[in-house]
């Protein structure tokens, strides 16, 4: 697959799948533009693509902060006149049960996996709509369609991700701008690295493949949908779980 001469936004692209994502797009000939908190992450990310010649910039971006990200979205059109696709990639979980939650962890977990998507899909829909063209993917979670022990708030976030992804799709495609959905299974990132050991290898047996999926497995879904291949698809969620997730 050939991106050349096309910009891409990538949420979360400081580490684990957004990383994985924005490199792979950058292999293959797009501009990448990576929003992220974790600006040491998100600088080596840039400094990675750009030794190996490609084109990636490290634009700061805080998805709890609508300040940031109306700064993000302003930053970014004074570099471009609008981007060909956003990937909202970036994510945040915490295991607990859910009557040991402290409210706060709920917004977090909201603003994050939800409402910052929301806000800078909106931010950079406009040009898009009036260019007639666009794609959008957005990294939900098999959380968000079958439940998840012990992440009941980012499962409810993942979920409202799913419905954003399809509720978006029958808008936008009047302007024929694609919106779909990828949910990864437990994927080697250092969110799961924190996981005790003894939940990693239970998730490891749970899944038929018997293995944890590594970041550039979902990256490679996520490039389909960006792709030339992906042009008659919109609404559609894809499981990239090594089977573990079977859902409708």
């Amino acid at each position: 697959m050939d991106l050349s001469g096309r910009s891409f936004v990538v949420t979360g692209g400081a580490s684990g799948i957004g990383r994985a994502t924005a490199l792979l797009l950058a292999r293959v000939g797009a501009r990448i533009f990576i929003g992220d908190i974790d600006q040491e992450g998100g600088r080596s990310a840039a400094a990675e693509g750009v030794a190996a010649g490609l084109l990636i910039e490290f634009l700061k971006l805080d998805l709890t902060s609508s300040s940031s990200i109306d700064g993000f979205v302003a930053a970014l059109h004074g570099k471009i006149e609008r981007v060909d696709g956003l990937v909202n990639a970036a994510g945040w979980d915490a295991v607990q049960p859910f009557l040991e939650n402290p409210p706060e962890m709920w917004d977090r977990l909201i603003a994050i996996n939800l409402m910052g998507a929301i806000r800078l899909t909106r931010g950079l829909l406009p040009p898009m709509v009036a260019a007639g063209a666009g794609k959008i993917v957005n990294i939900s979670s098999d959380a968000g369609r079958v439940g998840s022990l012990g992440e009941t708030v980012y499962a409810a976030a993942k979920g409202g991700l799913i419905a954003f992804t399809k509720s978006l799709a029958r808008e936008m495609a009047r302007y024929a701008i694609n919106v779909n959905c990828v949910c990864p299974g437990p994927t080697d990132t250092p969110l799961f690295q924190r996981q005790p050991e003894r939940i990693k290898e239970a998730l490891t047996r749970a899944i038929p493949f018997r293995r944890i999926a590594q970041p550039i497995e979902i990256a490679q879904a996520v490039l389909f949908f960006l792709s030339d291949r992906a042009n008659y698809i919109t609404g559609q969620v894809l499981s990239v779980s090594g089977g573990l997730t079977m859902a409708d």
